[in-house]
């Protein structure tokens, strides 16, 4: 497995996600790939990282699913991948005092690069949907609750998230309606709902 960490947006290494990419054996019959191993994953990212869960998630072209955290105590960083079809995946650092605090990563996740984000706890998750479908299949180091689950909005100015748009013709991705009226980053910290 080979891991590389992401710059941000404004072109700063940010610490804690990291894409990783799987050495993948092929042949007559296919492929085979070890998509998680928890001794090489820790070693990797030099922590010590126990997953809770496991999520899958469906999605149409044009669906913005994000961006998503919890507060404390229910905490999750996220390893993601993209069994079926194309994401364009992003991890906003949202850790006060940070020196990336508001700046983003993104990366284009698909089952052709077989690629994995990892998203530590402190950064949102959020992703799009760019081919027909995607099946999106993620491991979580903590357990989902409801009560400490927040959402920023996916296009928050002060962000500045630049979602592939090109490839849904420029058309708006669709969003639940808790994603469509989420706060800002600003917005989350003055009601102190930011780690």
């Amino acid at each position: 497995m080979e891991i590389k960490y992401l710059e941000t947006n404004k072109g700063i290494l940010v610490n804690g996600p990291a894409l990783l990419k799987p050495q993948i054996f092929k042949d007559e019959r296919g492929f085979f790939f070890e998509s998680w191993n928890k001794k090489k994953l820790n070693a990797l990212l030099k922590t010590q990282i126990n997953f809770d869960q496991d999520n899958h998630s469906y999605s149409f072209k044009g669906v913005l699913r994000g961006l998503h955290y919890q507060l404390s105590p229910y905490l999750q960083g996220k390893l993601v991948r993209c069994i079926k079809g194309e994401i364009f995946d992003v991890a906003v650092d949202i850790q006060k005092g940070s020196e990336t605090y508001g700046e983003w990563v993104g990366c284009y996740l698909s089952s052709k690069n077989r690629s994995q984000l990892w998203i530590p706890n402190g950064f949102a998750h959020g992703f799009l949907t760019l081919s027909e479908s995607a099946d999106v299949v993620y491991k979580a180091s903590g357990y989902w609750n409801k009560n400490c689950e927040r959402s920023i909005i996916w296009n928050d100015k002060k962000i500045n998230i630049d979602w592939p748009l090109s490839k849904l013709d420029n058309n708006l991705p669709t969003l639940t309606e808790k994603d469509n009226f989420a706060p800002s980053l600003q917005e989350a910290e003055a009601i102190g709902e930011i780690l």
